[in-house]
Formats: structure tokens, sequence, C-alpha cells
């Protein structure tokens, strides 16, 4: 399952070369970054606790047994920070704001005949599904995000979440449609 260069880049860490490992992180990080602001909702708390499965990645790399992705398995140890650093009370806060501060870059509207009031009508749309998401339980709001939002297949999210395929499968149908549900609540609350 390991590609080729990420199984060289752990040998040649497991071998003492640092630089190596650091090539991993340069390759990992902006992805693992990105998934855990969208899990966690805060960029402090992804950043503390990316920067925490890294220095545990490195520590543990050499029970890394090339079973799954290295993604995969850094995400898991990411995962177990990730339920470590609400322990500690922090409340998620996730927004749209914030995921378009992360991106660095503001939407642009490719449709110069639009109305100014359009990308203002898509904004709040994007609030109210932000506003939802947040709103669901960690149980279907993770693998509903890394499945829509991070991209991962539905066997990489079994690995990282550690459970079964049919289970992963019923918590994104089950997290989409309490989504639609309180979009739905929403929408007609705004009305």
């Amino acid at each position: 399952m390991e590609t080729t260069l990420d199984q060289e880049l752990i040998e040649h860490s497991l071998s003492g070369r640092t630089e190596a490992f650091g090539l991993l992180v340069n390759r990992y990080q902006p992805r693992l970054y990105r998934a855990l602001v969208n899990v966690l909702g805060s960029r402090e708390d992804a950043l503390d606790v990316s920067q925490d499965a890294f220095v545990q990645a490195y520590q543990k790399l050499s029970s890394f047994r090339g079973d799954s992705a290295f993604y995969s398995w850094l995400f898991r140890i990411a995962m177990n920070a990730a339920v470590s650093t609400r322990r500690r009370g922090r409340k998620p806060t996730a927004s749209i704001e914030l995921r378009r501060e992360i991106a660095g870059e503001e939407p642009i509207d490719g449709h110069v005949d639009r109305a100014p009031e359009h990308g203002l009508e898509q904004l709040e749309r994007q609030q109210l599904v932000q506003r939802a998401l947040s709103s669901l339980s960690e149980e279907y709001r993770t693998p509903l995000i890394l499945k829509e939002m991070d991209g991962m297949r539905y066997e990489e999210i079994a690995e990282v979440l550690d459970c079964p395929l049919g289970t992963v499968r019923s918590r994104i149908h089950r997290g989409r449609t309490e989504l639609r549900e309180k979009l739905r609540i929403l929408l007609q609350s705004e009305a």
C-alpha cells in the first residue's frame, strides 16, 4: 500500500537521515493540517495537533509496518492527539472565513455578468453549511469531512478511523442525511 517514495523516505529516516523524515513532513503536513482544521475547527489546535502527530510519528516510526499508507497511519496518530486536545476542553469553532484564510485565496466568480449580491448569497449558504456541519456529532462529522473535504476513499477512512468499511459507509450516509436535515431546518429559520 505504501508508495515507493514514502517507503524509501521511511527507511532513510530509520537509518538516521533526519532530512528524509523532513521530506515526509513537507509532503503531508499541508494535507494533514487542512483535514485537522476541518475536524477540530481551529487553526491553532490543528497546528498543535499536526506538530504533535509528526513528533509522535517520528518517535514511533520503527513501529510502522507498511500495512497501510503512511498518511493513514499518520492521520490515526493525529486523530488520537485531536481527541486529547478536545478533552482539554477546546470547542470547535470552524468557519468558512477561517477556511478561506487558510487556503490563502478569495473565491473568484468567473461570471462577470452576475450581480454583486450573488457572491454574498453564496457566502451565506456556505456559512449555513458550515454551521450545520459543525453541529453534527463527531462520529458523523469526521468521516464526512474526510470523504467530502479531504477526498479520502472509504477504505482510507476505515484505516484512519480504525473501524470497519461498512461502519464508515454507514456513518457517511447518516452524516449526509443529518446534514441535509439540519440544513433544511436552518434554511426554514432563515426564511
